[in-house]
């Protein structure tokens, strides 16, 4: 049998062990908490001799001193730059570190975003394997070395790579956008060799050791692993991090609503302007998530069939693309909206979609685009899971955000019983056009 035959027959199996193909099949989520306080969370898909795992932590960038922004992720990136030995394991320098993976055929990878500092693991499931990508990933918790030299090197790379960045009208414009919507909440903040600057390996290890705790961890799972088996993986990493203590940590400040509109024009040599507007939007546990997933989708995040793209492309000619979405987050993430255009045509193209705003947040959808949305969303909901990593991302989400075990199993119900007065109802609390911070980036 082919590789590429088997992949597509696991792939299958998989839906059918899930319930893909049934829309009132439930995903079997187990959870239960670890003695530590770490949450768990698994779902037991034998179908792929496989398992990921992800470990989540409160020490996103919002958790970050503002000297130092971009410490968060610096702490994670460096989380391979070499471990001393553990457990019977010996020490490696990041090369040794890299090989070793390579040899499990296994992958560890370490990020941080604005909420959550994050750890994966992949691996086979094969008992000759699994155990010791375990044990490895394991060790790369309990004994980072941080190396001076290594930081030194990728904070170089990092900061010669972010004035790159610089010089591009996207970052720009993110950029303003960002501080423009959060003000001086750590959502707003960005890292600039100033700040990268700051960073040394103790600042890392500080970091890492207050935050990295397992009393206020999750732990997902997702893969060809039964509840005896995710436990011993959890004791595993738990007691790698377990050093680490459980130090308290202080509440972050909620994103204030903006008071007024705001506009920044930044003249920039460049084929396009980039144009982004927005606002403060909502947090994850917002009670009309639903209602505002679907009248974006229609605003702006249906591609071709959207309002905004009818109205600023096909009917105008003025951009290739216009989207909108809802970043929902711990605190209030932004709503924005963004295309790019010809820097003579920036200001028709703002003009129109503060109009089409305005008149989509005042009336509401019609029932034939709700219609249309609730078709979309629906009939390709079962593509939202339908590989491990999707799955494992969408348990992550339900963990992390405290949603009802059920969440997935009703998804598709919550969406098709949404009415146009609801959508209408929720566009109306949450978006404001006259409150619109705009940026616009490019021309003179």
């Amino acid at each position: 049998m082919s590789t590429v035959r088997a992949i597509r027959q696991t792939l299958a199996a998989l839906g059918l062990a899930l319930g893909l193909g049934a829309a009132s099949a439930a995903i079997p989520i187990e959870h239960w908490v670890h003695p530590s306080g770490t949450r768990v969370y698994l779902v037991n898909s034998p179908a792929i001799p496989m398992v990921d795992v992800q470990m989540d932590f409160d020490g996103g960038s919002r958790r970050e001193p503002t000297e130092r922004a971009g410490l968060a992720n610096a702490t994670a990136g460096q989380l391979s730059g070499g471990v001393a030995a553990y457990e019977g394991q010996p020490a490696r320098d990041e090369n040794a570190l890299a090989a070793a993976w390579v040899d499990l055929g296994a992958q560890f990878d370490a990020s941080a975003g604005s909420d959550r500092f994050s750890v994966q693991l992949r691996s086979l499931s094969d008992p000759a394997i699994l155990p010791r990508a375990v044990a490895l990933a394991a060790q790369q918790l309990a004994r980072p070395t941080w190396p001076e030299a290594v930081w030194r090197r990728d904070r170089e790379r990092s900061v010669a790579a972010l004035r790159e960045a610089l010089n591009r009208p996207s970052t720009v414009a993110s950029q303003a956008f960002g501080r423009a919507v959060y003000g001086d909440h750590p959502y707003g903040r960005f890292a600039t060799p100033d700040t990268l600057g700051a960073i040394g390996v103790d600042d890392m290890r500080s970091f890492y050791r207050r935050h990295v705790t397992a009393c206020r961890a999750q732990v997902v799972m997702v893969g060809a692993v039964d509840r005896a088996g995710a436990e011993r993986i959890v004791d595993a990493l738990v007691r790698a991090i377990a050093p680490n203590g459980c130090a308290e940590l202080p509440p972050v400040a909620e994103v204030k609503p903006l008071a007024a509109p705001t506009e920044q024009r930044l003249p920039m040599a460049a084929a396009q302007a980039q144009v982004l507007m927005g606002q403060p939007g909502i947090k994850r546990d917002d009670p009309d998530f639903f209602p505002l997933l679907v009248g974006n989708h229609i605003l702006g995040g249906s591609g071709f069939t959207s309002r905004l793209t009818q109205e600023v492309r096909e009917k105008r000619g003025l951009t290739y693309g216009v989207y909108s979405y809802f970043s929902p987050g711990r605190h209030a993430g932004a709503f924005q909206i963004g295309l790019s255009t010809r820097p003579d045509q920036a200001d028709e193209a703002v003009r129109v979609v503060r109009e089409t705003l305005a008149r989509y947040v005042s009336d509401g959808p019609s029932e034939a685009e709700l219609q249309a949305a609730k078709d979309y969303l629906v009939n390709g909901f079962a593509l939202r899971f339908d590989s491990n990593r999707k799955l494992l991302d969408n348990v992550v989400n339900i963990a992390w955000n405290g949603l009802p075990l059920d969440y997935l199993d009703t998804w598709t119900q919550r969406v098709r019983a949404l009415s146009v007065d609801e959508v209408r109802r929720a566009m109306q609390r949450v978006v404001h056009p006259d409150r619109l911070a705009t940026v616009i980036v490019g021309g003179k």
